[in-house]
């Protein structure tokens, strides 16, 4: 079964008689749980029309670099930041060779060098322009840029050869796609991340919180998933599906979060949840009637999670968050210090509370000096796929043995 929930995915689509299996191809990507933005060439645009591919995916085909009404829509540049993998299927000898050799010169080569995901060919040509040594070549450079490249299958061609150059089949292509999620890098690594806000009683209908969507914790619960581990997801009130193959605990207040933290902390302990640092005393069992002008409530601080479980005498690896709205590196980096956490990573918060991009920094010790990384700005889904691959680096050379 394919694993690509919430990936969001650029089918490119080039000349040539294998565009016709770009339509299977497309609903095989949705079927699996992603959201397809289709890219036309011109040249793709004689084999198959941009009709087919809105229907199968719903949204807008993209054809023109320079489209007016695309770019009030989304913009082509939004359009690479927005992508988590390009896929180009068929992708031609001609296509090939542009992207070797870095050309931008239609809408899809210029994605495939704007965006930071993943990109993959699969290409589509007859056996001799495959076999042709400048094929081969761009191949290879394309590949040293990390392209991955899937196929191509031999067989009988649509011109009557037969060799190496049909494009795979659907069905493996959209399975090879699936695959690269999943990484393996935490493979067996027991894991636990907050996620969302908490909510703190006042009586039975009000409640003191914050604008956390918890976007954040479930796209790296996700991406802890693709890297092979075994993740549990401690999450407050939030609208989001739960990620597959995540265990999910829902707690409403910081109390309940503490508890359920204690009894699944894991190897490694991520805390992303934007926890409320305080609490009212008491929480009135009626519905607090108004009657003054004013009410005054008593507050009592909460538990800190994370310093709770990064000071304890059997800690996991603790990964901080700072969510922020001025002096972000500053006060990062006292957290770090002062949680003795063994990773931290600051956004700022008035910006991504509720959106589904970020820019984040990261902060660990390195020989006794801070160290940093910064994250160019992404959607949630790729950045949490670098923030994870930065926690496993971080995790194998801590837990190494010295």
């Amino acid at each position: 079964m394919l694993s690509l929930s919430n990936k969001q995915i650029i089918l490119g689509i080039t000349g040539g008689i294998a565009a016709y299996k770009a339509a299977e191809l497309c609903r095989l990507l949705i079927k699996g749980g992603a959201d397809v933005r289709v890219v036309m060439t011109n040249s793709a645009a004689e084999f198959i029309t941009p009709l087919t591919f809105q229907a199968l995916s719903g949204n807008r085909v993209h054809t023109d670099l320079l489209d007016e009404d695309a770019e009030a829509a989304m913009g082509h540049i939004e359009l690479a930041r927005w992508a988590d993998l390009i896929l180009v299927a068929p992708a031609s000898a001609n296509f090939i060779a542009r992207l070797a050799q870095g050309r931008a010169e239609d809408l899809l080569s210029t994605l495939c060098l704007a965006s930071s995901g993943k990109l993959a060919v699969a290409p589509a040509m007859n056996q001799g322009m495959w076999k042709n040594a400048g094929t081969q070549d761009n191949l290879k450079q394309i590949q040293e840029k990390d392209v991955t490249i899937f196929g191509p299958a031999s067989g009988e061609q649509a011109c009557g050869d037969t060799g190496p150059g049909r494009m795979q089949e659907p069905a493996d292509i959209a399975r090879a796609a699936s695959d690269l999620f999943e990484t393996g890098e935490l493979a067996g690594v027991n894991i636990t991340i907050t996620a969302g806000p908490t909510r703190e009683a006042i009586d039975p209908v009000r409640y003191i919180s914050n604008h956390s969507s918890g976007k954040m914790g479930y796209a790296l619960a996700r991406a802890a998933m693709e890297a092979g581990a075994n993740v549990v997801l401690i999450s407050g009130p939030v609208a989001l599906e739960p990620p597959p193959r995540v265990k999910v605990v829902v707690v409403e207040s910081a109390s309940q979060m503490l508890d359920s933290c204690k009894v699944v902390p894991g190897d490694i302990f991520i805390s992303v949840a934007a926890v409320a640092d305080y609490r009212p005393v008491e929480s009135a069992p009626e519905k607090i009637k108004k009657t003054d002008d004013t009410m005054i409530l008593t507050m009592i601080k909460n538990p800190d999670i994370l310093a709770t479980l990064s000071l304890s005498k059997d800690r996991p690896f603790c990964v901080g968050f700072a969510a922020e709205t001025e002096n972000l590196e500053e006060y990062a980096c006292k957290k770090l210090q002062d949680k003795k956490l063994d990773l931290i990573f600051s956004n700022n918060a008035s910006d991504t509370f509720n959106s589904d991009s970020a820019l984040v920094t990261a902060y660990w010790n390195a020989e006794k000096n801070t160290a940093k990384k910064i994250f160019e700005e992404s959607t949630k889904s790729s950045l949490a796929r670098d923030m994870v691959a930065l926690i496993a680096s971080r995790y194998r050379e801590t837990a190494a043995p010295v």
